[in-house]
């Protein structure tokens, strides 16, 4: 492998270690702190079910971070990731648990401006009001089970010695899951920002076993974060074990629970499907913040006691870290591109030719959007999306959903369909057999566009249509764009 390729994914390692170095707290800290679980042991099992989480559950918050800026060069996924890296560095070193998710989001939205690239509002608001949802929906959980279980405690009478051997296990039980769980949300933070311009190719283990760029990826990202597990997280478990508030040891065993819970809640594709599949609402699989989970678990409990225990002043401080984490990241990682760009002459992001033909035209007037007034821009080039915005808004009034239409369908990104890549396509896409037929077919044609070979498949086989936008079919359609994403990677031209 090329030493530069390392040396720009090193970036997403120092935000593993960063995060393992910070949200570690968030699993064991509680445990740690009451001294219900020896920091070793801790850190051993936090390491292994990170590593298990990234790898078996990883992949479905790593795609909402993709929705909400994809950056298309590995110089520029460096940046963002040191940014987001350095801001979490600076704020464990202080003692406080931030959210490696807001600071990874403030990167995105800086590498966007610096880049000119169009930032998914739609994503970025989810994104948002789960920082408002995740310590809301930990406290009610974490008091909850807290009334529940003391209650039930209460009960059974358990002899103290037993009562405290219960407590341990349950302790690292709980930890463990709170580790998986973490692996799981947040390796997309570690490493989402590098899906787009992975550097790895899929290799097989033999058997039918591959192993896609993506998994690669989380397996060293994850690595990472059990690194950052091991050697630096002692000092924020104590800040959450013991500084924040006064915790019994099954308070910090709740804390923990009702942490994982919501972690997991975020990253479930399982979970997902058995929403969808009954018709339910299902849950946003995005990235979610540890710490602002265990936070507000750990409230939810002190104010089921009346709040006397928590201390006001430390959540303060906790509470403007998380306001401050993304703006810094976000105006370190402006600041930082034009030094890679400017003076180490680094390619930050890739240009992005736009192309306004008429099959274009006739593709975006498809979706219901009058293109009358840009007509006269027929058969135009335009380089980088500012120049097409202006062009655009000189003609015409566009709302942010007809803007990203223009933006997505003029895009051009051109694939050829090379039939000796198909054993390529890993067997974790679950492509079927009539679709893999289906792209076979299309050998050796070329497309201007992403749209294009997406409209040309659906043509070759109804298995590879859109259905109707339901929430039985929500799940469906997510996996056919997981699907489009990794056949436009593999059969790009360069």
């Amino acid at each position: 492998m090329d030493p530069a390729v390392l040396l720009f994914l090193s970036s997403g390692l120092f935000l593993g270690w960063s995060l393992g170095a910070n949200d570690a707290a968030n699993v064991f800290g509680t445990a740690v702190g009451t001294r219900m679980v020896r920091f070793t042991t801790a850190a051993i099992i936090c390491g292994v079910f990170v590593v298990l989480g990234a790898m078996i559950s990883g992949a479905g918050p790593a795609h909402t971070l993709g929705k909400l800026g994809s950056i298309n060069a590995l110089p520029g996924a460096f940046m963002a990731a040191l940014s987001a890296a350095l801001t979490v560095y600076l704020m464990t070193k202080a003692g406080l648990p931030v959210s490696t998710t807001q600071a990874i989001v403030g990167a995105i939205v800086g590498w966007n401006l610096f880049s000119g690239s169009l930032t998914d509002t739609a994503t970025l608001v989810t994104l948002i009001l789960t920082w408002v949802i995740c310590p809301v929906l930990a406290a009610v959980i974490a008091a909850g089970l807290y009334k529940a279980i003391t209650a039930g405690l209460r009960k059974a009478k358990l002899h103290l010695l037993r009562l405290d051997a219960y407590t341990r296990a349950a302790l690292m039980l709980a930890g463990a899951f709170g580790a998986y769980s973490l692996g799981a949300n947040n390796i997309a933070n570690v490493m989402g920002v590098f899906v787009p311009v992975s550097p790895f190719t899929a290799f097989s283990l033999g058997g039918g076993v591959t192993v896609s760029p993506v998994q690669q990826l989380f397996l060293l990202g994850a690595i990472a974060i059990a690194v950052g597990v091991f050697t630096y997280s002692k000092g924020v478990m104590m800040t959450i074990g013991r500084d924040l508030a006064t915790l019994s040891p099954i308070a910090a065993f709740v804390v923990v629970l009702a942490h994982s819970i919501v972690l997991f809640l975020f990253a479930s594709q399982g979970l997902e499907h058995l929403l969808a599949r009954a018709g339910l609402p299902t849950i946003p699989l995005v990235p979610v913040s540890s710490s602002q989970a265990v936070v507000g678990a750990i409230i939810g409990i002190g104010l089921l006691k009346g709040g006397a225990g928590i201390r006001g002043r430390l959540l303060g401080g906790i509470a403007l870290s998380w306001l401050a984490t993304p703006a810094i990241a976000g105006l370190v990682c402006f600041i930082a591109l034009f030094f890679l760009q400017n003076v180490f002459s680094q390619q930050v992001y890739r240009p992005v030719v736009y192309e306004l033909s008429e099959a274009v035209l006739e593709r975006i007037e498809s979706e219901g959007i009058d293109v009358s007034s840009v007509r006269d821009l027929t058969g135009t080039l335009l380089v980088s999306t500012p120049r097409l915005r202006a062009a655009l808004e000189e003609r015409v009034d566009l709302t942010g959903a007809e803007l990203r239409a223009f933006v997505g369908f003029a895009e051009i990104d051109r694939i050829e369909i090379d039939k000796s890549k198909l054993s390529r396509l890993g067997a974790d896409l679950l492509i079927t057999d009539g679709q893999r037929a289906a792209l076979a077919r299309l050998a050796g044609r070329s497309f201007n566009h992403r749209w294009m070979l997406d409209d040309a498949l659906a043509r070759a086989s109804d298995e590879w249509k859109a259905r109707p936008a339901t929430t039985v079919n929500k799940l469906f359609n997510r996996r056919l764009d997981e699907k489009r994403r990794a056949i436009h990677t593999l059969f790009r031209v360069e």
